[in-house]
């Protein structure tokens, strides 16, 4: 279209120059005439007229503007004005500093003053979006409608988003839990919720929590509607602490509890998932009034124990990782799930470490045999001596019951004493085997290290681990030969070493004791044996019975003061002397 103008360069005050040619008619293929002669301000009026040039511009209004030109600073905008107006740049920017508008777009803007200061026309782009995207946020919030913006930028406590206008998102409305890094929203295109406006100020805050919190509370219940015990389901770790973790089912947490995350050991649950993974879980229990749900990782894998008696067999080589020290021994990770122990009586053949910390260090990578494997009752019995030379093959060969020994005390214990006599094993004199005669002895009144003793092989037990020898079976034990020297009736001589309330005890020889009951004092009753005998005292009495089985001798010296001839010890031993003794020792026991 062609619009032929005849202007007039006219002397009247209201001059129309070609620099006055209003910007709207831009658009047009114009030609123009000036007429100096001819006064053509009522025809081009009415042409202005005719064409729909704006007649009159309000501020506080919206009209539509055309973009002639963009710097770095302002983007200059055409509304038929008679000047162009200029709107901040950052009006148009994107979140990334990118414009979103270009030269030759067509865009609404608001009229804030139509002369300033500087007499410039004074526009604002978000301004003219608040006020048409007014009405729409106004119902959508009456409404709980969500809107969809985009996020801009981070901003002092939340981001800025863009709904049409700008609007804020506080921090603490972002997710449903406290999140810590805003900037990884920048730039992603959500919907909200508007929970706050004021049209007065332009301000509009908005929530995505609300509108996640609605989609977790429609999923949630579709999710309690479908839960059975025994289902395996899909989750993803929405929290970890140091008893468990949360798994998100779809509106429902569940608790899957350290000990249901692995067939074997866990230490902490971060070491084995992180927030945000997404597994497969059993549901082990559902309450269903309390909407608690229990969870296991472990039960949606093979239980290793299941296979271990085909795995695992005895007297075969396995290795592993020490996972915990004991006093009693170290336990090896064999498997995930599997774990073996190492007892501190499978950790040498010949001496039990005093301490397995000192020997083994969590981490050790660790050879061991399989002793014994219990898959009822989920062990593993391992040892690391079946890996060396048995020092126990060969020593009943070299070594027989009744052979005389010599060696070397090397260690003393509260039950005797070590004695090293060329072999890695040692052999023990237990207490016992110290003195025929001597009662409660300590090891360390008869020995010291280092000492050379002799001895007499009583025990030789590869299969058992026993080696023993004895001292006092180098001399023949003097209860064997005491009926021969002191016979039952015959009247002895000896010092009263001991008085108790049932009697006393008699020295008859070095280490040999009798008793004489309290019965057998006298002829007469006796209240208190201190009455009729005293410690020091040497008396005579008459051998009345002998257990040499058992060590003791009774004595009477009753029968000493009576007529030998007609007393009948047996008789006295099986009617009246054993019932009297019952329950007391002849020898050095009381």
């Amino acid at each position: 279209m062609t619009l032929k103008l005849l202007l007039q360069s006219s002397k009247r005050g209201n001059q129309m120059t070609k620099g006055t040619i209003p910007s709207w008619v831009e658009q047009f293929d114009v030609v123009t005439t000036f007429d100096d002669d001819k006064d053509n301000t009522k025809d081009i009026d009415a042409f202005l007229g005719d064409v729909g040039a704006p007649k009159e511009f309000t501020e506080g209004e919206v009209f539509k503007g055309l973009v002639v030109g963009i710097n770095d600073d302002f983007v200059t905008i055409d509304i038929g004005y008679k000047q162009e107006g200029l709107v901040f740049a950052k009006e148009f920017k994107n979140y990334d500093g990118t414009l979103k508008v270009k030269q030759g777009d067509e865009i609404d803007v608001y009229v804030e003053k139509l002369e300033s200061a500087l007499g410039n026309l004074v526009l604002s782009k978000d301004k003219a979006e608040i006020l048409q995207a007014w009405d729409r946020i106004s119902e959508a919030c009456e409404n709980g409608n969500p809107v969809k913006g985009t996020v801009m930028a981070k901003v002092k406590g939340g981001l800025s988003v863009d709904i049409g206008v700008k609007a804020f998102l506080p921090g603490s409305q972002v997710d449903l839990r406290a999140v810590k890094n805003l900037d990884k929203y920048i730039g992603k295109t959500m919907e909200f919720k508007v929970i706050k406006f004021n049209k007065k100020r332009g301000n509009i805050v908005l929530s995505r929590r609300a509108i996640l919190s609605d989609e977790r509370d429609k999923l949630r219940g579709e999710t309690l509607g479908q839960i059975q015990e025994g289902m395996i389901v899909k989750g993803i770790v929405k929290n970890i602490t140091d008893y468990g973790v949360f798994i998100d089912l779809g509106g429902v947490d569940g608790l899957l509890h350290i000990t249901d995350m692995s067939w074997g050991r866990v230490k902490h649950p971060s070491n084995i998932l992180s927030v945000g993974d997404e597994i497969d879980v059993k549901i082990l229990k559902y309450d269903s009034n309390k909407e608690r749900v229990s969870l296991g990782l472990k039960q949606v894998q093979p239980n290793p124990w299941e296979s271990a008696h085909e795995k695992y067999t005895v007297g075969s080589k396995v290795a592993g990782e020490v996972v915990s020290i004991k006093d009693y021994g170290v336990f090896l990770e064999l498997d995930d799930g599997i774990e073996g122990l190492i007892h501190v009586s499978e950790m040498s053949w010949t001496q039990k470490p005093k301490n397995p910390s000192k020997e083994y260090a969590v981490g050790d990578r660790v050879e061991a045999v399989v002793v014994e494997v219990d898959v009822e009752n989920k062990r593993i019995s391992l040892g690391v001596k079946q890996l060396l030379p048995n020092p126990w093959d060969g020593i009943e060969a070299k070594y027989s019951v009744g052979m005389t020994v010599e060696g070397k005390v090397k260690s003393i214990v509260d039950f005797g004493a070590f004695v090293d006599l060329g072999e890695e094993v040692d052999a023990l004199i237990h207490v016992s085997d110290i003195s025929w005669t001597k009662k409660n002895i300590n090891a360390n009144e008869f020995f010291n290290e280092g000492d050379t003793v002799k001895g007499v092989i009583l025990t030789v037990d590869s299969e058992n681990q026993k080696f023993c020898i004895g001292i006092k079976q180098l001399e023949e034990d003097p209860w064997k030969r005491i009926d021969e020297r002191l016979p039952v009736g015959s009247q002895v001589e000896g010092e009263v070493v001991r008085v108790t309330e049932f009697g006393a005890f008699v020295e008859l020889e070095t280490g040999i004791e009798g008793m004489i009951h309290i019965s057998e004092l006298s002829e007469e009753r006796v209240e208190k044996a201190t009455d009729v005998i005293n410690k020091g005292d040497t008396v005579k009495p008459v051998v009345i019975s002998i257990d040499k089985e058992a060590k003791k001798i009774a004595l009477s010296l009753k029968a000493a003061s009576g007529d030998m001839g007609s007393y009948k010890p047996e008789k006295v031993e099986a009617a009246t002397l054993a019932d009297k003794l019952q329950g007391f020792s002849l020898n050095n026991d009381e």
